[in-house]
């Protein structure tokens, strides 16, 4: 039974990365690195503990945002409310 729930959390996690992928996300973020933003990882270090990140970076998924992480602005993206909060979801649960 472990191993079912085992591909089940293992696929619920690849296709939130399929979802970042396919919205172009990957083009300036990476998980473990800084690219033209923050890594995906200092995100959830960042955010750590804030009951609030998930709606509060979600928002900022789909207005965009800036002066956050740097100069650099984060454009608008082309997603749905869902979509930002699997994403944020995700994207907060990398250790």
């Amino acid at each position: 039974m472990m191993l079912a729930i085992g591909f089940g959390v293992s696929g619920k996690v690849m296709a939130d990365e399929a979802l970042a992928k396919a919205k172009n996300c990957m083009a300036c973020h990476a998980i473990d690195k800084k690219l033209v933003g923050p890594s995906y990882k200092d995100v959830a270090a960042k955010y750590k503990g804030d009951a609030g990140a998930v709606d509060k970076l979600a928002a900022k998924v789909k207005a965009g945002g800036k002066g956050a992480w740097g100069e650099v602005p984060m454009p608008p993206n082309n997603v749905t409310p869902d979509e930002a909060k699997k994403l944020v979801t995700w994207i907060l649960a990398q250790k």
